[in-house]
């Protein structure tokens, strides 16, 4: 088996949650002529000079991934937020497919959509959109009491959605007396106080101060941690994409132009549109060890039996000065050097192999950021493993590596 087919193994399976087939929006009275020429490749200016219709969403084909941060970013214009309307059809599409949980939501009766907007979704605005004259616990039983919930059941569900965000101690206060943060709080509240599966987020943190947008950001990602919601989030904010982001979709003029992971896209940006994106992105910020982790280094399966000389025997065929030794379930159990093991061998001790772990060497969590792992790397004279939370291991980081990285980033 393969190191790809490991992690493969190892990795939970992928299920899509919401997926779009060639979806349009076209903006406009003459929308089957305006449709006809974007098919034929005519551009956004074309089409409104000739139709008076304006493309907001062109050809959008991608799957999300159930329980993902799906952050979807681009230039004022470019059909973020438009895209984000059509998941729950709060904008009519001009043509495609727009699946949830495998049905067809483009195919829906206006009750059947109404019903899954109800149990699966959930939408998050800028605005706080608080009513003024309600407690915050009112707020955020809001949708459910336009539900016909009726008052007990709901109250129950709004406070839990409350503790869920740390407001459970303000559910009678009123909005007047809360901050920004926690009336964006409440907001989000509300929206999870239906249980949905699916929550869309319209640059739902943009209003706040940059500590507080920060601190949601965070809540967010704790949330979305414990419920392993599907999470489908407008920003145009880089900084904010990459924090919080599982994949990040760029947009412009209503194309699609790339989806990926933050690391994806950094070091392998679409076009020059996505390269302008991350030009000064600092890469040690958006990767992980595991990112860079590369499986370079000799390894040695601990087991008994095992001795000095076939384990230098074996360095010295793969010309390597350092060996990663690890056990039958590819945990890690330690490093060993040529020099080591030739000295202990010289030294007439009762067991060389064992006697030559190099035991100052910890190795590095796969999820640790880069920038955390320049300066070890850097004064180290061998390469450093990396681990999963399992202690498995996943790669080392050499000097060489590193520098390969940051090279290809730049």
């Amino acid at each position: 088996m393969n190191s790809q087919t490991e992690n493969d193994a190892l990795a939970p399976p992928v299920t899509t949650k919401i997926s779009l087939n060639n979806v349009y929006k076209i903006f406009g009275e003459d929308t089957d002529k305006a449709l006809d020429m974007v098919r034929a490749g005519k551009t956004k200016s074309e089409i409104h000079s000739s139709t008076g219709c304006s493309v907001g969403v062109n050809k959008a084909s991608f799957d999300i991934q159930a329980g993902e941060i799906f952050v979807i970013m681009g230039l004022s214009g470019s059909g973020k937020s438009t895209l984000l309307r059509l998941l729950n059809r709060l904008i009519e599409p001009t043509a495609g497919s727009i699946e949830i949980d495998g049905q067809d939501i483009t195919k829906m009766s206006r009750r059947d959509l109404i019903e899954v907007r109800r149990r699966d979704i959930s939408m998050v605005f800028q605005s706080f959109a608080l009513l003024p004259n309600r407690t915050v616990i009112n707020n955020a039983a809001f949708g459910l009491e336009v539900a016909g919930m009726g008052e007990a059941e709901r109250n129950a569900k709004a406070l839990l959605a409350l503790e869920a965000v740390g407001l459970a101690g303000y559910a009678d206060s009123m909005p007047d007396q809360l901050s920004g943060g926690m009336k964006q709080r409440v907001g989000l509240a509300r929206a999870l106080a239906s249980e949905p599966t699916i929550l869309l987020m319209d640059e739902a943190f943009s209003a706040l101060d940059p500590l507080i947008r920060m601190e949601m950001q965070d809540e967010l990602v704790r949330l979305q941690a414990e419920h392993s919601r599907t999470i489908v989030f407008v920003s145009h904010d880089l900084d904010e994409a990459m924090r919080i982001g599982d994949r990040i979709c760029i947009m412009q003029n209503g194309d699609v132009v790339q989806v990926g992971t933050p690391d994806e896209i950094v070091m392998n940006p679409a076009n020059d549109y996505v390269r302008s994106f991350f030009r000064n992105v600092d890469v040690t910020h958006v990767f992980k060890a595991g990112d860079v982790a590369r499986k370079t280094q000799v390894t040695i399966i601990d087991r008994q039996g095992v001795t000095a000389a076939a384990a230098l025997e074996r360095m010295k065929t793969f010309d390597r000065e350092y060996a990663i030794i690890l056990g039958r379930d590819k945990t890690y159990h330690g490093v060993v050097s040529q020099t080591t093991l030739v000295e202990n061998m010289r030294s007439g001790h009762s067991d060389p192999y064992r006697a030559a772990f190099l035991s100052e060497i910890e190795p590095i969590p796969a999820d640790e950021p880069l920038s955390n792992v320049l300066g070890r790397v850097a004064a180290s004279p061998w390469p450093v493993p990396v681990v999963d939370n399992s202690r498995r291991y996943l790669g080392s980081i050499s000097k060489s590596t590193l520098l390969e990285t940051l090279d290809r980033a730049s």
